[in-house]
């Protein structure tokens, strides 16, 4: 495959499997940016309408969007009891990709420093360097 790098440390592939354990939803306070597609996807997941969805669930940063947090760092769509995403099956293209992004492809000790906080990391199988490539090229983090 044209322009697929042969010599990144993770050349080899990585192992990944998301465990849905909300981690990732949680914590320190940041952004997760969305577009109009993907809250238009959300908005009809959770059985809202844009409009209230927007309402609801997103902030405006600047000109850009991202999803609102509640004071713990939580994610707003992040369900309190079960700790799953309300709206997995169309969530934004920033959390489809974690953790291929690149602050955490940066060497083995970024990547080390995600699996601390992801159970995922380093299990299940294994992720070939190809699709590692295309998550990593859908958004930078």
């Amino acid at each position: 495959m044209a322009g697929i790098p042969k010599d990144v440390w993770y050349a080899g592939g990585l192992r990944f499997q998301c465990t849905q354990c909300g981690d990732c939803c949680s914590g320190a306070e940041g952004y997760v940016w969305v577009n109009q597609a993907e809250i238009d996807a959300m908005a009809t997941r959770t059985g809202m309408t844009t409009a209230a969805f927007e309402k609801a669930y997103v902030k405006h940063v600047g000109v850009r969007r991202s999803l609102k947090e509640r004071p713990n760092g939580d994610c707003v769509l992040l369900d309190k009891t079960t700790r799953k995403c309300t709206a997995y099956e169309e969530r934004p293209r920033q959390c489809r990709t974690w953790p291929f992004w690149d602050s955490n492809l940066a060497s083995p000790a970024a990547w080390a420093e995600a699996a601390e906080a992801c159970p995922g990391c380093n299990k299940g199988n294994l992720v070939p360097l190809e699709t590692i490539v295309e998550q990593a090229s859908k958004i930078r983090v």
